[in-house]
């Protein structure tokens, strides 16, 4: 920013005029614009312009580029003078001094040291933007570092909270697999206890029915046995009543065998004698025959349950 008063070009006041002084008024003159000149030059050429800074807190820090150094102005050699005749020489007069040009010189001074004053403050506010930068590159980078990590240890906890929730499923169902293997071996258990206390029961029963067979078979047998007996004894009884009343001839040869068909009432009254077999004597198969005729009526068995309508009798002479 350029001071008003460096930026005017006054004219020094021009001096009264002595009589007889012209040329040093005018050699006085071109001194002081020349230094002015060369003042002007150096000022404008010593200040420049502030550097705007743009800091943005969401984006990585950038390194502010260097300045640009600006180039000394160019000063422009002046022309040499015409020569021109030389004046006659004046009589020695003292110079006044001019009080403009020491507040020139005055605030020129005072231009440069705000000018660098200027320019210590801009190079510590660009320190200070780029320890803000920095500062905020270093908090931005430890907060997306803490982020990371807490997205890490969320990361970590998830992986962990999947692998207790697998191991707690895979405990449950190998405690299933195990409560389904008792069941079953239990159940086998019951069916096999449930096929052996039936096979027992089976068996008793098989057993019962044995034994109730075997006991319905003794009694048949036994049955069976008192009936023969009891027949036989009834068959005996016949015959030898049958015997009582046969005459045997006298001329009879061994001790041959007659079969006879009998049918008889249930009081024992026959009915029919039928020769079935004959002895070979015929002598003694009608000796027989009418024997039996003669012992109507026959007896009767001791239990009506032995009555038989037809019997089949065998008689021998010598039995």
């Amino acid at each position: 920013m350029s001071h008003p008063a460096a930026d005017r070009r006054e004219r020094p006041r021009r001096p009264r005029r002595v009589e007889g002084k012209g040329w040093a008024f005018v050699l006085a003159v071109a001194v002081q614009l020349g230094f002015l000149a060369v003042l002007v030059f150096s000022i404008q050429w010593q200040r420049r312009p502030p550097e705007a800074v743009s800091v943005e807190l969401y984006a990585p820090p950038v390194k502010a580029p260097a300045p640009q150094p600006i180039p000394p102005p160019r000063v422009e050699p002046r022309p040499e003078p015409t020569p021109t005749p030389p004046p006659k020489p004046p009589e020695p007069v003292a110079a006044e001094p001019d009080p403009r040009a020491a507040e020139i010189a005055l605030k020129a001074r005072q231009e440069r040291e705000r000018a660098q004053e200027e320019e210590r403050q801009r190079k510590l506010e660009q320190e200070k933007n780029a320890r803000e930068q920095a500062r905020l590159a270093e908090e931005k980078r430890r907060a997306d570092e803490q982020r990371k990590e807490a997205e890490q240890r969320k990361e970590a906890e998830r992986q962990k909270e999947l692998a207790r929730q697998k191991e707690v499923e895979r405990k449950r169902e190998l405690e299933k697999q195990q409560a389904e293997a008792k069941a079953r071996e239990r159940r086998q258990q019951e069916e096999l206890a449930a096929m052996r206390a039936q096979a027992e029961r089976e068996k008793q029963l098989r057993d019962q029915a044995a034994r109730e067979q075997a006991e319905r078979q003794a009694q048949q047998a036994a049955a069976g046995a008192a009936r023969s007996k009891a027949e036989a004894d009834w068959i005996r009884r016949i015959q030898a009543k049958v015997k009582g009343n046969v005459i045997v001839p006298p001329d009879l040869a061994g001790n041959p065998t007659a079969i006879f068909d009998v049918v008889q009432l249930p009081t024992g009254e026959i009915l029919q004698a039928t020769l079935r077999k004959s002895s070979g004597n015929r002598a003694y198969d009608d000796a027989v025959q009418r024997a039996i005729m003669k012992s109507s009526p026959l007896p009767r068995p001791e239990r009506n349950d032995l009555f038989q309508r037809e019997l089949r009798l065998e008689f021998r002479p010598f039995d």
